[in-house]
């Protein structure tokens, strides 16, 4: 739920939505992972194709387990001689024994960066807010592309589900970054944001956030993951229950958004009843300077109508609802 004094909230959405929003992502970890053996077993061991990634790419992956259960959700950027991970540092500890448990004699390490931050710039604008930094090259980053430029990643990558640019730097020099990008004479007018006003976005656009609107039995396709699945290639760890669930239709639940009327907001966890059953659980909420008051909810496929009416029934009070297809529209 959003915190902030409106009159912030209403100027940061601003630049999130027609300009350029910039935020630093302190929940984000990076993970260099090396050795000879790097791409074949991440192959083995996440949603996406790892061998099929050419150097300077960055593509969404997922790491589940035998029963395609969400563990984490993360970005690979493949350089020549290393694989880096960008995922929550509240999943890595989870999802390092998962990986290091099915290492046997592969030639792989995994090394924290500690030193390395996150720079977000998000909205319509962020490329010629990345440009302050890095001039040459920016404007021909096509999405799910990095580069380097003076010791920095620079990616092209729409985390939200809208155009985005990810900067990866030393966190030594990330306020020194951000600072060139505000106070470029020649870029267009660019703000700081905060963390929960990106929020805002992500919720708006229908993203799911591993461990927030999940749970430890949630699998990804309920979770609208299939953008980190590739569904064609080999042998993964959860890979059976994926095609299984493809194949026969077999998901009775599914993420969908949901409107919240009046004034006030849930709290997160509400339950969502529908013809007076229990269809699901409101996680993420947020209320949005655009729709109100807004959520997010895995809820069983009786209640996937658009438009259709729910009662919310929180700690905080009880609520009218309707349906929601996402993205938010």
């Amino acid at each position: 739920m959003n915190a902030l004094p409106e009159s912030q909230i209403d100027a940061e959405y601003f630049a999130l939505r027609n300009g350029a929003g910039i935020v630093p992502l302190a929940d984000r970890l990076l993970i260099r992972v090396i050795g000879s053996d790097r791409v074949a077993f991440m192959h083995g061991m996440c949603s996406q194709d790892v061998k099929s990634l050419a150097a300077g790419s960055v593509a969404p992956a997922l790491i589940l387990n035998e029963r395609a259960h969400l563990i984490a959700d993360l970005f690979l950027y493949a350089a020549p001689d290393a694989l880096l991970i960008e995922i929550d540092r509240r999943l890595w500890p989870a999802a390092r024994d998962h990986l290091e448990r099915l290492l046997v004699a592969d030639d792989v390490e995994f090394e924290t960066l500690g030193e390395m931050a996150v720079l977000d710039l998000e909205g319509p604008l962020s490329a010629r807010a990345a440009a302050a930094i890095a001039d040459s090259g920016v404007a021909d980053l096509t999405e799910w592309r990095h580069m380097a430029a003076d010791g920095m990643t620079i990616a092209n990558l729409p985390r939200n589900g809208t155009q985005a640019y990810s900067i990866i730097a030393s966190r030594t020099i990330i306020d020194d970054l951000l600072a060139r990008i505000l106070d470029a004479k020649d870029r267009p007018e660019a703000a700081r944001v905060t963390p929960e006003t990106l929020e805002l976005i992500r919720v708006e656009n229908g993203r799911a956030r591993v461990g927030i609107d999940t749970n430890e039995k949630t699998i990804a396709l309920e979770a609208r993951l299939e953008g980190a699945i590739s569904f064609n290639k080999g042998c993964y760890v959860g890979q059976e229950t994926i095609e299984r669930a493809t194949a026969r239709g077999g998901i009775r639940k599914k993420l969908f958004g949901l409107r919240i009327a009046g004034e006030r907001t849930p709290a997160p966890g509400a339950a969502v009843i529908y013809q007076e059953k229990e269809v699901g659980r409101l996680t993420s909420i947020v209320r949005s300077p655009r729709f109100g008051a807004i959520g997010l909810a895995i809820i069983h496929q009786q209640a996937w109508i658009p438009g259709a009416m729910v009662a919310v029934h929180a700690v905080n009070g009880e609520f009218s609802g309707v349906v929601s297809e996402l993205p938010f529209q």
